[in-house]
């Protein structure tokens, strides 16, 4: 598919979630997988916008492919500070919200919108990886991990 490099700030999300759903669209995601789709990756960017540049202004790029047909993945790199947000502990979502610590709702949402996700550090660049299965392709979400690779890592990656 295609790949899109933008400032890294609040004004760029729509032009980059637009850039998203037309990737899923293109692939032929139903429209509520798209806003799936949309949701979890709004999620990745506002962190990024949020932490990643503390004192400087940075850039995100989002790559979109399609793998074996069925699968979007969506790599999200970032030149920020080295940060895996899929390491951050998932909330007690069983806990009064009086006993709930601030954070980690919106990652936790994202792992469950997706059907796979990584993180790596290659050289100074954070790449966080979200990968979406098609409604129908025969995998099931389980919120966790995937038993199978969801790109082919000998290629460069965005």
């Amino acid at each position: 598919m295609s790949a899109i490099t933008l400032t890294a700030e609040l004004s760029q999300l729509a032009d980059l979630i637009a850039f998203v759903r037309q990737a899923a669209q293109s692939a032929g995601f139903v429209p509520d997988r798209i806003r799936e789709i949309e949701l979890a990756t709004e999620e990745a960017l506002v962190n990024i916008f949020q932490y990643a540049y503390p004192d400087v202004m940075g850039k995100v790029r989002i790559d979109c492919r399609m793998v074996n047909d069925s699968r979007l993945a969506v790599a999200i790199a970032d030149y920020g500070i080295p940060f895996n947000s899929l390491d951050f502990p998932d909330p007690d979502v069983g806990a009064g919200l009086e006993d709930r610590h601030t954070g980690g709702l919106g990652v936790f949402l994202m792992k469950k919108l997706t059907d796979d996700r990584q993180y790596r550090r290659e050289g100074n660049q954070n790449i966080l990886t979200l990968v979406f299965d098609k409604p129908g392709s025969g995998k099931d979400r389980i919120g966790d991990t995937a038993q199978s690779e969801p790109f082919d890592r000998s290629e460069s990656w965005p």
